[in-house]
């Protein structure tokens, strides 16, 4: 034992005692004079991790260039690729959703300035109460969805073959993000201007299109498009991806004329008749609605593969529950929760149309890009 604490000495085992039932702590034994010392030192470091040894070049090489000292390292198989983009997409969407929660608790200027949350602190403080936690959650959010961005570039630049179409696809992310995070510190400069706050959102709907393109791409050949259908089909897609960006646009005008301005103060809002704005929104949802319609008939009657009419389908029905959202919060005077929710299908809505206009042509891969069933069938339930 180890002083008066009863303690074993480190290195101690235990064994039993000559003198009776007790048990002591015996140290090891000694190795002989003629035994090899380093022998013990390789059976105490057995489990001892590896630590790779760089030489200066290659650490000029990881500084100079970190992607490229990565992909020399590190090859994802085509699943990794897949799910690295899923999860940027998927925090694009969430980050509007929180966005949301931000404006819709009056939390927009829980952190009054910006970068820092208060003149005197970086992060918010007790005096800045529930509000100053939830807006400060919401920025903290903006680095998760940098890392899931940066996941999909690296993964992207490590892959095998190297796709340089999915790596500029997720820059075009990363710059997206950074651009719309100066947008959000500029929205709390100026005090929730509603202008601002709309351009907010539509800058995170871009994010979600880009994303939308480049988790579509993980899925693809790097070859040239082949059509699947003809110019007049596509033609009529892109009227319902413009008409929905329209519909889109709108709602964030109803939003600023509406009484959800972000804060409890007196926020500035956009000098329009809401309801007028409300039935101009409306009117537009229904224009979607029957462009889905049309879009599937349509696909029907020129034998289309099943992929677009799936799409189809499942465009109209998001924009059923979108609307059946839209027209229960304009009737119960818009409830936080319920306008929180017609964001999120806001998002789908956008994902929907997107993913009908990209299933029109196809880009052979493959036999190691190919999807498997399993993920085929989790996807194309997003």
């Amino acid at each position: 034992m180890c002083s008066s604490t009863g303690r074993p000495c480190p290195g101690a085992t235990w064994a039993s005692s000559p003198s009776g039932p007790c048990s002591v702590w015996a140290l090891p034994p000694v190795s002989s004079a003629g035994s090899d010392p380093s022998e013990s030192v390789h059976k105490r470091s057995a489990y001892d991790v590896p630590v790779p040894k760089l030489t200066r070049a290659e650490v000029a090489q990881a500084v100079r260039n970190p992607l490229a000292f990565i992909a020399e390292r590190w090859t994802p198989d085509p699943r990794t690729v897949r799910r690295a983009a899923m999860a940027a997409l998927v925090m694009a969407v969430a980050i509007v959703v929180t966005g949301g929660a931000v404006r819709l608790t009056g939390s927009g200027l829980g952190c009054p300035t910006w970068p820092k949350c208060t003149d005197q602190s970086l992060t918010t403080t007790s005096a800045m109460g529930f509000h100053g936690i939830i807006e400060f959650s919401n920025r903290m959010l903006t680095y998760v969805l940098c890392a899931a961005v940066g996941w999909a570039i690296i993964a992207a630049r490590a892959a095998e073959p190297w796709r340089r179409d999915l790596t500029r696809l997720g820059w075009a992310q990363f710059w997206v993000v950074m651009s719309n995070a100066v947008l959000g510190g500029v929205v709390v400069l100026v005090g929730l201007n509603p202008y601002t706050v709309a351009a907010h959102f539509l800058l995170s709907a871009a994010l979600i299109a880009i994303a939308v393109v480049t988790w579509q791409r993980t899925r693809e050949g790097s070859t040239e498009p082949r059509p699947l259908v003809g110019r007049p089909v596509v033609q009529l897609t892109w009227l319902t991806v413009v008409a929905a960006g329209a519909l889109i646009a709108v709602g964030t005008v109803v939003s600023g004329a509406g009484r959800h301005a972000g804060d409890s103060s007196d926020v500035e809002r956009i000098p329009l008749d809401w309801t007028m704005i409300a039935q101009l929104h409306a009117d537009l949802a229904w224009l979607v609605v029957a462009l889905s319609v049309a879009l599937w008939f349509v696909l029907k009657a020129v034998d289309a593969p099943v992929g677009p009419r799936r799409r189809a389908r499942d465009l109209f029905l998001i924009l059923m529950l979108q609307g059946v959202l839209g027209y229960i919060q304009y009737f119960t005077k818009t409830p936080e929760i319920l306008v929180g929710l017609h964001m999120l299908g806001a998002c789908l809505v956008w994902i929907g149309v997107l993913r009908v206009l990209l299933s029109l042509r196809e880009r052979p891969t493959t036999d190691t890009e190919i999807p498997s069933q399993s993920d085929s069938s989790a996807l194309s339930a997003v």
